[in-house]
């Protein structure tokens, strides 16, 4: 395969992770629409967030940053720098939409197994969560969403801890409060569901300043779990039209975001998509 350059849009400096000795950690990553992308499934993603977070526990480390890669956030790398440079602080980069699996598969040797879209993985989350003794905190949306969302978790998954929850709508003069009670909460797993991109902005600026295992970018995640947005039908979802569907359902709110982004992000999956290997 050609190898492509890399240009100074993309996030392309691949970790360490897939070199160290535990066995989770035996991933590749490759280089999708110009962002680094984890070759990982929804199960080996669930395993990395346990071990992860059991680690970190007594303030052992930092959380992991965990951002999710979709056609809207390839549009937004190539174009905005201030929101490159936050998502290129990312630990993890899992491909949350099933373009960026297409185009891995297409266009790399080392496809991504699968879409590990936010919106499923909560759930598959929440089981380990429950196996494993760990704790989430819910953080975003609005009051009402974030309360329904806590409650069918709960009501899904018995046993789940779900040691905190906030609604997303604060002034920064609240930011200091609010991590004070996400570590108050103990919490391993911070679901922040403040749309793009605050959710971002506020991960990368907090990092230093909570305690958990991961801080998990969820986007509208806590909508469709209370059941306030539908998912697409899977034969959509598995054709990359979840956004004709979205946009069919909410046209006044998504028609602008999808006409400007659907043809960059495109573009930037046909060009900026590449295999990494490691010099080592």
């Amino acid at each position: 395969m050609r190898a492509k350059r890399l240009l100074s849009q993309d996030i392309a400096a691949p970790r360490r992770a897939y070199q160290r000795r535990d066995p989770d950690r035996l991933y590749k990553e490759v280089v999708v629409g110009g962002i680094r992308t984890a070759c990982v499934g929804r199960e080996q993603l669930g395993r990395l967030m346990v071990g992860d977070c059991l680690a970190a526990r007594g303030g052992k480390r930092q959380p992991r940053l965990i951002f999710a890669s979709n056609g809207h956030a390839v549009s937004m790398v190539r174009n905005d720098e201030g929101f490159r440079a936050n998502f290129a602080k990312a630990d993890l980069i899992h491909a949350d939409g099933q373009p960026v699996v297409i185009a891995s598969k297409l266009l790399t040797d080392s496809p991504i197994p699968e879409r590990t879209a936010t919106t499923d993985f909560i759930h598959d989350a929440a089981i380990k969560a429950r196996e494993n003794n760990l704790r989430f905190f819910l953080f975003g949306s609005t009051e009402a969403v974030n309360a329904a969302c806590a409650e069918k978790l709960r009501e899904s998954y018995p046993g789940l801890k779900i040691v905190g929850r906030r609604h997303g709508y604060f002034s920064q003069d609240q930011e200091a409060e609010i991590i004070e009670e996400i570590n108050a909460a103990d919490a391993d797993v911070v679901w922040v569901a403040l749309g793009v991109p605050k959710e971002y902005e506020f991960c990368v600026r907090n990092r230093e300043k909570i305690s958990a295992g991961w801080l998990v970018t969820a986007g509208g995640c806590f909508n469709f779990v209370c059941g306030e947005y539908r998912r697409a039908p899977q034969w959509m979802q598995a054709a990359s039209l979840e956004w004709l569907y979205r946009l069919w359902r909410e046209p006044k709110r998504l028609w602008k975001r999808y006409a400007v982004t659907n043809p960059i992000a495109a573009f930037t999956l046909l060009t900026r998509t590449m295999s990494y290997r490691s010099k080592d």
